[in-house]
């Protein structure tokens, strides 16, 4: 999996694929800063369409006042992200993972 392409598609981003850890997080954060400074009611769009839990990032914001807010941000885009590939995981059929592509027909 590619975060980053991942995150390109649910976000509309243009985050380069295939980076480590550090850098996605480092370019995700920049891209938010960009639209908290620019674009802030794309932000909040975003935020919605990827469901990052609102409750949480409020407690964050105001724990972490002296922390950058667009890198609070982008953590939890990049977690939501890994909540979501972790859960279609687990219902992936293990037939269909393996290449057997058989479908049941109705």
């Amino acid at each position: 999996m590619d975060l980053a392409l991942q995150l390109n598609e649910q976000i509309g981003s243009a985050l380069a694929p295939n980076q480590d850890e550090r850098s996605l997080r480092q370019a995700l954060a920049y891209w938010v800063n960009e639209l908290l400074l620019h674009d802030f009611n794309r932000l909040i769009n975003v935020l919605y369409r990827v469901d990052v839990d609102e409750q949480k990032l409020k407690f964050l914001l105001k724990e972490k006042v002296n922390e950058d807010a667009a890198q609070i941000i982008a953590d939890l885009l990049i977690e939501r992200q890994l909540q979501k590939y972790r859960k279609r995981s687990s219902f992936e059929d293990p037939d269909t993972a393996e290449g057997n592509e058989e479908e049941e027909r109705w």
